[in-house]
């Protein structure tokens, strides 16, 4: 059996997490910008989020990271509209009710000031008199759009989500748009969370 292979990937907003799109709405997906055969998306990202993916051609670590049997962190950075208090974010942590489902507890922290990203490439809604604030939120489950029904529960709508890490793997310096293999010690990390994952 040959090497697998494990690409990480910016994707940028009004993008699809998948290679074809069969909608005839011509919107862009990831074969616009990686052209390696027979990897896949672990997980996904909806069409206006941003931030890291990873593609793998190894099934049974797709599997890891995708089935919600198997938790694993994923970060955010999250705008949004007007500034959170206290209690608010305290909701956000111990987890609030969606759909009849109460969210797990989730780390989450405020941002003194606005994380170091490149802008969006479709800016968001400008409000002048409504002043928007950057979360930091750690989730060990991906239900659909759970990030931004999560802030729009406690009254702060998602005005841009960005992916910064999953597991032990980080956006880093990867610019929109921008893809790359795993280094070594990224594979043998990634390798030995799985080994955990099984023995638990």
């Amino acid at each position: 059996m040959g090497k697998y292979r494990y690409i990480l990937f910016n994707k940028p907003y009004g993008v699809l997490s998948q290679f074809t799109d069969s909608s005839g709405a011509a919107r862009h997906t990831l074969k616009d910008y990686i052209a390696v055969p027979g990897v896949y998306p672990v997980g996904r990202l909806d069409w206006d989020s941003e931030g890291l993916m990873l593609l793998t051609d190894c099934g049974q670590m797709q599997h890891r990271l995708s089935h919600p049997q198997f938790r694993h962190p994923r970060t955010y950075w999250v705008q949004v509209e007007r500034i959170p208090d206290a209690a608010a974010l305290r909701q956000l942590q111990q987890g609030v009710v969606i759909n009849n489902y109460q969210t797990q507890p989730a780390l989450v922290r405020l941002f003194d000031i606005e994380p170091a990203i490149p802008p969006r490439s479709h800016p968001i809604r400008f409000r002048k008199n409504v002043p928007t604030a950057w979360l930091e939120m750690t989730l060990t489950e991906g239900k659909n759009r759970q990030v931004r029904k999560m802030t729009a529960k406690v009254g702060f709508p998602t005005l841009r989500l960005v992916r910064v890490a999953i597991a032990y793997l980080q956006l880093g310096d990867l610019q929109p748009g921008q893809w790359r293999y795993l280094t070594s010690e990224e594979e043998s990390l990634l390798k030995l969370w799985q080994q955990r994952q099984q023995r638990n």
